[in-house]
């Protein structure tokens, strides 16, 4: 297995209908989502070009965690303030097949995901 392989990166692009109502709808669900077996980080990125659009991503040890998490939580009820604040919304899941990371080699190595 290669570098990095095994992981799972989550992306949510969306356009906010504001911006502190769409911080407000994260910041009530992310901690819960945080606690899932097999949840490593989410982050909240906002576009410097068009601040109208959001990227929200999520990485998790496995397909298999995410759709373990997927399909025993209620997952509709739990993004529904997201939702309520977005339009556009496009939910893409992508394997991690190389990470890099800055290491003692000077500009980086390869290293696990």
């Amino acid at each position: 297995m290669s570098a990095g392989e095994g992981r799972l990166r989550v992306l949510l692009h969306l356009r906010a209908q504001g911006e502190r109502e769409l911080v407000t709808a994260y910041d009530g669900i992310r901690r819960e989502v945080a606690e899932a077996d097999g949840h490593v980080s989410d982050q909240l990125l906002q576009s410097l070009d068009d601040p109208g659009q959001w990227l929200i991503t999520s990485e998790w040890e496995t397909p298999e965690h995410y759709a373990r998490w997927a399909r025993g939580h209620r997952v509709d009820e739990l993004a529904a303030p997201i939702v309520e604040v977005s339009e556009d919304r496009r939910h893409m899941r992508y394997a991690v097949r190389r990470h890099t990371v800055r290491g003692e080699e000077g500009t980086g190595r390869e290293g696990p995901a």
